[in-house]
């Protein structure tokens, strides 16, 4: 997982597979930005080709702790086979979701 800043927001590139085995890595490192005053935050699905509950899970988490400090989550570059799990989870009128990262950036800023 990989992560950097652009401006003032915090962009994670998130792993090939986002679940149990994933998912709690993933958790820690996104917990920990948040705990240090991030209020940008975007999950990049660049390299993303499995998305399981587990890894839905961190992300409502994610988003929750976020709004509760007036921050912000944002999705992007979801495939196609993964926005499926969105979907069908109805978790895609929860999510802003964005084509590219830019565009994503472009809307947090």
């Amino acid at each position: 997982m990989e992560v950097k800043t652009v401006n003032d927001v915090v962009v994670v590139s998130l792993m090939r597979r986002f679940d149990a085995y994933t998912a709690g890595e993933a958790e820690l490192k996104i917990t920990k930005i948040i705990e240090e005053g991030t209020k940008k935050l975007v999950c990049d699905f660049s390299q993303t080709e499995y998305l399981a509950s587990a890894g839905l899970r961190v992300l409502i988490t994610a988003c929750k702790r976020l709004q509760k400090n007036g921050g912000q989550l944002v999705l992007c570059s979801i495939k196609p086979y993964v926005l499926e799990v969105f979907d069908i989870s109805g978790l895609n009128r929860i999510f802003k979701m964005y084509d590219s990262l830019e565009i994503a950036l472009q809307n947090l800023n």
